[in-house]
């Protein structure tokens, strides 16, 4: 089908089926996941209510990606996306993970063409050296917008003697030194790669 500027409804029967109003006829999940590889976008609802279930339908699509064994997700990714849950730093989670993909969409071809290049057979190790990497940037930050782990924020019996809050505080301002360094670096790294191509 081709593109149009106006998402594909895809209806969603108490039967499970799926109903694809632009080529009126019945498709699967996997049907789904080949629109969205091929860029077609799409939304769903629930045919008796109307509601809009894309997002569960998008997570089902990846459930059942991931039961193939084509494994996207580390185990520890899913855990701590989990911790996020209810957490006061829910909200920034799903803005970080789509620049990340953001990035990572707008880069891959360079990124596959130059990894090979400059890496060969190691272009993986490479990718997932980067992307721990990454994570541990993550997770200084997000340990840094929660200066008081749990239990730490009360009065007498939680809180600090003021030179260990010293210290802390000390070591928080190096961490995030340090990761604005790593930014630099990786910066640095992107616009070579980028001027090389």
């Amino acid at each position: 089908m081709a593109k149009t500027n106006e998402p594909t409804i895809i209806k969603k029967y108490a039967n499970r089926r799926l109903y694809n109003t632009g080529t009126s006829t019945y498709v699967t999940l996997e049907d789904l996941a080949v629109m969205v590889k091929g860029e077609e976008d799409f939304v769903v609802f629930d045919a008796k209510s109307g509601d809009d279930i894309t997002r569960s339908v998008l997570t089902q699509i990846i459930f059942e990606q991931e039961g193939k064994g084509q494994n996207l997700l580390p185990v520890t990714f899913l855990r701590q996306l989990i911790r996020f849950y209810g957490d006061s730093m829910q909200g920034l989670v799903p803005s970080f993970l789509e620049y990340s993909m953001t990035s990572l969409t707008k880069e891959q071809e360079k990124l596959r063409s130059q990894m090979s290049e400059a890496f060969g057979a190691t272009a993986f190790d490479a990718i997932e050296d980067q992307v721990k990497r990454n994570t541990e940037m993550f997770e200084r930050a997000m340990k840094m917008f929660m200066p008081f782990p749990a239990g730490e924020a009360g009065t007498a019996e939680g809180s600090e003697p003021a030179a260990d809050t010293a210290k802390k505080e000390k070591s928080d301002s190096g961490d995030l030194d340090q990761m604005k360094r790593q930014l630099e670096e990786m910066q640095k790294k992107i616009n070579k790669l980028t001027d090389k191509s």
